[in-house]
């Protein structure tokens, strides 16, 4: 199984268009030492020359697209590789850039929840307005872990598990979250008997999340905050890193306690990483202490095979 991630980023991207923290300004200066990164998403495919799926459609598609050719293989007049789209969840950065694959001369086959297939036909209507385009083909996500497939894609299976997190804000349940709103999946490689688990959006680890991560040869996991009360502290909002649904890395409980208590063997890796986090400065204290405890952090790009 390969897996290149194609964007590493929150919403907003990095530098996020509008933003003058210290690593969005510094980046732009050239003072900080980091990468741009588009926002979150992966393609995952059995081989180099194989169809995919992608993980997440955020609203850089397009220019993930152009930057890894293997998306579009040119075999026809109008091709791609995409083979199907699954959606963690129902957030703008993660389902709006739906609205660029309109042009399918087919439906596009999509894979997402009910909770968020209900949130995209209503809240944002995403998958209403595709209607008058190509369509979609939609299959439901159980929540029980039964495996599925993407046709097309061979030898790959995905179980999905419901996460603590929230629903995107246009949701009716946003403050009151139930199953489905937001999913970790588990990527089988079946001829390689390996496994990825994925949940770039995550609030808390339970005893079944924790399990799947314990069970996975790679875990690629939420990045999104460092502290709890990074936005705060910043000035940028007035909500903490678990009050929007995302675990930090830093503090008791925090992500880098639970992946320290993962078998040695696991490789882990953190993806949705937003703007004002300081592990984006490759030359940070922080982005150390990540490296000395073998945790690596993803950016555009990035080809993982397990």
């Amino acid at each position: 199984m390969r897996i290149t991630v194609l964007g590493s980023a929150a919403g907003g991207g990095f530098p996020q268009w509008n933003c003058n923290c210290a690593n969005c300004a510094g980046v732009r200066s050239g003072r900080v030492r980091a990468k741009a990164r588009t926002q979150s998403s992966i393609f995952v495919r059995p081989d180099d020359a194989a169809d995919g799926v992608l993980f997440n459609a955020s609203p850089d598609i397009l220019e993930q697209i152009r930057s890894h050719p293997a998306l579009q293989p040119a075999r026809a007049l109008r091709d791609t590789a995409i083979a199907g789209v699954v959606l963690m969840d129902g957030q703008v950065d993660h389902a709006t850039g739906l609205f660029m694959l309109r042009e399918r001369s087919s439906p596009l086959p999509l894979w997402c929840t009910d909770p968020v297939e209900d949130d995209l036909m209503q809240g944002n209507p995403v998958l209403r307005v595709l209607s008058h385009f190509c369509g979609v083909r939609r299959q439901r996500i159980a929540l029980d872990g039964t495996p599925f497939g993407v046709p097309g894609v061979a030898g790959l299976a995905f179980k999905a598990m419901p996460l603590s997190s929230k629903a995107a804000p246009y949701s009716p349940h946003r403050e009151a979250p139930v199953p489905g709103d937001n999913i970790g999946m588990t990527l089988v490689d079946s001829g390689r008997r390996t496994s990825v688990f994925y949940a770039p959006g995550l609030g808390a680890i339970t005893p079944p999340v924790f399990d799947a991560m314990a069970s996975a040869d790679v875990v690629m996991v939420d990045g999104t905050f460092w502290t709890d009360d990074e936005m705060k502290s910043l000035g940028l909002g007035s909500k903490s890193a678990r009050d929007i649904g995302h675990l930090p890395q830093s503090g008791a409980g925090g992500m880098l306690e639970w992946l320290a208590r993962l078998p040695a063997r696991t490789r882990r890796l953190l993806i949705h990483i937003n703007n004002t986090n300081p592990i984006l400065d490759e030359d940070s204290p922080l982005r150390a202490e990540l490296q000395r405890a073998g945790v690596e952090v993803c950016e555009d790009g990035m080809s993982i095979e397990v």
